[in-house]
């Protein structure tokens, strides 16, 4: 092995060739109907001691829609996407499906791929960035549904590297934004975006403790915590493509926790609310912190933040997440391939400065202390449960 290739092994990529038998689509999951929808929280709460009572403070964006997430619907239509292309491409994988916290669920997915005798499979995340929810709470999963199943001697299942810098996940959204300011020019004769227009890149917020400067290159970090730069590198990316000069800000949403835990700021509706009056007519919304056009992207954005607008007299378009573009869904095979064929990092797709990013987390990448001291303890409560 080369010199070059201890390094990056040391650093967490993974250059060796796998036989993979199977692609796992690794998703969130979500409610599909009214009695689903308080279960469903219990788990995306787990191990917070949350009481129903305020659960169904936040059941209320599903229940405004019928109780039924979009997200599952979305996943089934990116498996057979991801199935058509690995068709068109001649490449004989399955792809199987398995969620975090709903049917189908990420335990059954892997006893799915034990009865039709896979071995080794690599799992496809619906998360782009990387940070401790998006990225390394998967592979706590993975971990955790192995040892579930009784599976962990027997299955191995590998995780595609985080791909927010991917051209595949990036041109979805440099489309988008063109089409956003076109639909603003036609509502808007002589609109000039340049002037007029101030684009906002939405992402989830994260508690301030949770951003970090870990990744495999921090000096590309700009003085941010990682989960910043990184979506500050893509929402630069994409507005220098399509932004054809308009103003930009990173903003956030989705904030849950205790109020006097400080979350990165500032969420989309204030900032709206707190723009100076006049200087701008129109704003395009541009999800960039999402894959596909779930709940948080309905309710958060499509209701409460284009609702603000209307209420500061802005014109605003909202622009769609990557969903089954087939610039996202060809980028996620090539992932694959990435890892199936070794592909040396140095030949690996990536549109930024930070990327790409590495296959294999690390002890306590995208951890702070107070998520270490979290962990320890979860793993205290488990032994202890076990009678260890």
């Amino acid at each position: 092995m080369s010199p070059e290739s201890v390094r990056t092994a040391a650093a967490g990529f993974d250059e060796q060739p796998h036989d993979y038998d199977a692609i796992l689509l690794l998703g969130f999951g979500g409610p599909e109907g009214q009695d689903d929808v308080i279960p469903f929280l219990r788990n995306v709460t787990r191990g917070r001691g949350i009481p129903d009572e305020r659960l169904e403070e936040v059941a209320h964006h599903y229940r405004h829609f019928g109780g039924v997430s979009p997200i599952n619907e979305q996943n089934r239509e990116l498996r057979d996407a991801l199935v058509a292309e690995l068709d068109r491409r001649g490449i004989d994988l399955p792809v199987l499906w398995g969620n975090r916290n709903w049917d189908p669920s990420l335990p059954d997915a892997l006893r799915e791929a034990d009865a039709r005798g896979f071995r080794r499979i690599l799992a496809l995340a619906t998360s782009a960035y990387a940070s401790y929810s998006g990225c390394k709470q998967y592979q706590e999963n993975i971990d955790d549904a192995l040892a579930e199943t009784g599976l962990a001697g027997t299955l191995v299942v590998d995780k595609a590297r985080p791909y927010f810098d991917h051209p595949g996940f990036i041109a979805p959204f440099v489309e988008a934004l063109r089409g956003g300011l076109a639909e603003l020019r036609a509502r808007i004769p002589g609109l000039d975006p340049a002037q007029d227009v101030r684009i906002l890149f939405a992402t989830h917020s994260v508690p301030n403790s949770y951003t970090g400067d870990f990744g495999p290159h921090p000096e590309a970090l700009g003085g941010e915590g990682a989960y910043e730069a990184q979506h500050l590198a893509v929402s630069a990316a994409v507005a220098e493509a399509a932004g054809e000069g308009a103003a930009w800000d990173l903003v956030y949403q989705s904030r849950s926790g205790p109020a006097h835990q400080p979350w990165l700021e500032p969420d989309i509706n204030d900032f709206i609310a707190e723009m100076p009056k006049g200087e701008t007519k129109a704003i395009v919304i541009v999800p960039v912190g999402f894959v596909s056009d779930h709940m948080e992207v309905l309710w958060d954005l499509d209701t409460e933040a284009i609702e603000t607008a209307g209420e500061h007299g802005l014109e605003v378009v909202r622009v769609p997440t990557p969903g089954t573009h087939p610039a996202y869904v060809s980028g996620l095979i090539d992932l694959v391939l990435e890892r199936r064929d070794g592909i040396p990092v140095a030949e690996r797709a990536s549109d930024l400065a930070l990327g790409p990013w590495f296959d294999v987390c690390g002890e306590g990448c995208c951890d702070t202390e107070e998520r270490q001291a979290a962990v320890r303890a979860h793993r205290a409560r488990a032994m202890q449960a076990a009678g260890a």
